[in-house]
């Protein structure tokens, strides 16, 4: 069953105990979701349903968001961003070299996600409740997120929310996909990305 669309706000933790049952949450139901994606024909995964970010986009930005927000912010790294990554729409920045026209098939970004998954596992199984208190953390040099002082909290809840938000995308899509690709299955839109 396709995930509703409705906005919905995404956990919002107290402690880091519930950031750790959040991200652990999170992983499960993409451990739910990814069959559903490999069942589907490659090409599919490149599709764009009503002009939304097509499967792998979806994939790629969310190894953009690990790599700003754990890499960048919270472990301090100083060129974290992987060439698959995708910013945000209308982000282009020469700071952030990344390949915005990639389409790679789904094994390979699946291989550099695993990498950027066990990243935020290992933010989160070190993460405290004084971190999110008081914590703050110093990004320095161009890039994104800007340079500048950010609340540890703010880094995790990016991290937490953006899985969250983009795996009910990709369900409520991959619902679209599925029915596409089923015998005389409707057109579902616009049917390239990048």
């Amino acid at each position: 069953m396709a995930a509703s669309t409705r906005r919905v706000r995404p956990p919002s933790p107290g402690d880091a105990d519930g950031f750790r049952e959040a991200w652990a949450a999170v992983e499960r139901e993409w451990q739910e979701t990814l069959p559903r994606a490999r069942a589907l024909a490659p090409d599919l995964l490149h599709e764009r349903v009503d002009g939304e970010w097509s499967f792998v986009e979806t994939l790629r930005h969310l190894v953009f968001v690990t790599d700003a927000w754990a890499s960048r912010a919270l472990l301090g790294r100083e060129d974290p961003f992987h060439p698959l990554g995708l910013p945000p729409t209308g982000l282009r920045s020469a700071t952030v070299q990344v390949d915005h026209d990639a389409r790679p098939p789904l094994p390979d970004i699946l291989g550099v996600r695993e990498q950027r998954v066990a990243t935020v596992r290992s933010v989160m199984a070190s993460l405290t409740d004084a971190d999110l208190a008081e914590g703050t953390v110093t990004v320095r040099g161009p890039g994104y997120p800007r340079a500048g002082r950010y609340p540890v909290r703010r880094c995790v809840q990016a991290l937490v929310g953006e899985e969250w938000q983009h795996r009910r995308y990709a369900e409520r899509d991959l619902a679209a996909l599925e029915h596409r690709g089923a015998p005389g299955g409707p057109d579902v839109g616009p049917q390239t990305g990048a």
